[in-house]
């Protein structure tokens, strides 16, 4: 970050500018992505390339923000969803919109430098610290969550939670739309207004909005199969990609749910359709949650050689990768080695994750290239994970001590990272530290604790072996979430 005074850029210019010379790209070289990734409805209403690139500079010169459509395609040029890119932008609102992503989760949880100006010399610190979790007694650790975490943290702990009644029916819903294999009676839509749905569901799968989510999707479904009955050519190519895409965010959401079945079906929907449309890319992106589904159904040995195969076949075909490409070889490298942890094979593990970690580090940096939030920093949160799995807690807290969380590009990373640690501090037998850490992840990700039965079991567990010091804390929050009464 460059050592401007409060007065210059805002973040949201700085970061367009950045993340392009990041890319190593020219403004008119952007202008062109932008354009590619416009629909063809949409490419007739865009201005010439060169008036884009007159934008570009005012845009990151901070000189107003950026309007639809240019929002939605700076998101698929970069892969990074709306509200990191823009957070500024009033189409987002938070429960809190002074609280930073740092502070929401709570200074007790990370360590930052006091300084007056940012200083480009200095690099990131917003690591976690695990060393001053609850080490005070219980009425000081209550002020300083307060004090240090903010009022909005505190409050989403004492605060009931939203009930959502028609949770369920939600889930009936999708599992309808699933199992209808007739072209449903759809109107046709415009695959642009296609994608940009999926786009959001897939933005919102990542911020960890599942109710909202699993409401739209059968709708979402019944149109692509729609478009994938009607259409032709390129067009039903790029509607069967789309029905990838659609059916692994489904199966994504069904496995948050540990609803094994519907989520076999959904991966099965996503890697035929990604094969139907010949395209190694889209069929590696879906190979990924068929990986998951296997290990979800404890079928490891199956997983692991299935990411490996796939991984291998597109490793034949890197001659000069692609960041797509990249992130999705690298994240199905990431998902071998998880699945080769559950087996104990601690030689595969090293192999695959060491593997994965040359991509990251090829890549680059932290991006969300194909939905994967693959990069340097993922790879050190499936080091958490492994190390959990593999009864190493130690080392767990230790790799969860070197990422910065502000590197993690979404919210369902930072919680996925957030639970491997508490779980790690509850093998350490250091239930003060796992509660606080579980307390974080409501405040940034409030349905990644209260939708998630591995979530509420993990707070049974803290309430079961949490000596008295912590067991009041540990039970009142338990009740907050509905796992006792």
């Amino acid at each position: 970050m460059s050592n401007l005074p409060s007065t210059a850029k805002p973040d949201w210019a700085i970061r367009l500018h950045s993340e392009r010379r990041m890319r190593d790209w020219s403004m008119k070289q952007l202008a062109q992505k932008l354009i590619e990734a416009a629909g063809e409805e949409l490419r007739r209403q865009l201005p010439s390339k060169e008036s884009i690139k007159r934008r570009i500079c005012s845009w990151e010169a901070g000189e107003h923000l950026p309007r639809d459509p240019y929002r939605i395609l700076y998101c698929r040029v970069f892969g990074i969803e709306e509200a990191v890119l823009f957070p500024s932008s009033p189409h987002h609102t938070t429960s809190n919109p002074t609280l930073s992503t740092s502070d929401a989760i709570g200074s007790n949880l990370i360590r930052q430098p006091v300084q007056s100006e940012p200083d480009a010399s200095r690099p990131s610190t917003t690591i976690m610290d695990f060393d001053k979790i609850g080490e005070n007694d219980d009425e000081v650790q209550r002020r300083e969550f307060v004090g240090l975490a903010g009022a909005a943290l505190f409050g989403a702990v004492l605060n009931e939670p939203e009930k959502t009644q028609d949770a369920g029916r939600d889930i009936d819903n999708l599992a309808v739309a699933l199992v209808e294999y007739s072209a449903p009676p759809v109107p046709p839509v415009s695959l642009d207004i296609v994608a940009g749905l999926v786009a959001q569901a897939k933005q919102n799968y990542q911020a960890c909005r599942y109710a909202e989510v699993t409401a739209k999707l059968p709708n979402l479904l019944r149109a692509i199969r729609s478009a994938c009955t009607v259409l032709g050519g390129d067009a039903k190519l790029r509607a069967l990609a789309l029905s990838a895409e659609s059916h692994h965010v489904t199966a994504s959401i069904l496995l948050k749910q540990e609803d094994k079945g519907l989520a076999w079906v959904a991966a099965d929907r996503s890697v035929q359709a990604a094969h139907a449309t010949e395209s190694p890319l889209v069929i590696g992106s879906s190979s990924r949650i068929v990986v998951r589904t296997l290990m979800r159904d404890a079928h490891h040995r199956v997983a692991a050689t299935t990411a490996s195969a796939t991984a291998a076949r597109m490793n034949a075909d890197l001659k000069s990768p692609t960041a797509d490409e990249l992130s999705i070889y690298g994240s199905l490298l990431l998902s071998g080695a998880v699945a080769a942890a559950h087996t104990g094979n601690r030689h595969v593990v090293a192999e695959l994750i060491d593997e994965a970690d040359q991509a990251a580090q090829q890549l680059g940096y932290d991006g969300n290239h194909q939905w994967t939030a693959f990069g340097p920093s993922n790879v050190l949160c499936h080091r958490v994970n492994i190390a959990v799995k593999l009864g190493d807690a130690g080392s767990a807290i230790d790799y969860a001590r070197r990422i910065d969380l502000d590197k993690l590009p979404v919210n369902e990373r930072k919680a996925a990272l957030m639970l491997d640690t508490s779980r790690a501090f509850l093998m350490c037998g250091r239930q003060d530290k796992a509660l606080h850490v579980l307390r974080a992840i409501q405040q940034i990700a409030s349905e990644e604790v209260t939708k998630r039965p591995a979530a509420l079991r993990l707070i049974q567990d803290i309430v079961t072996t949490a000596p008295s010091s912590v067991r009041r804390d540990a039970r009142e929050f338990a009740a907050f979430l509905g796992v006792i009464t």
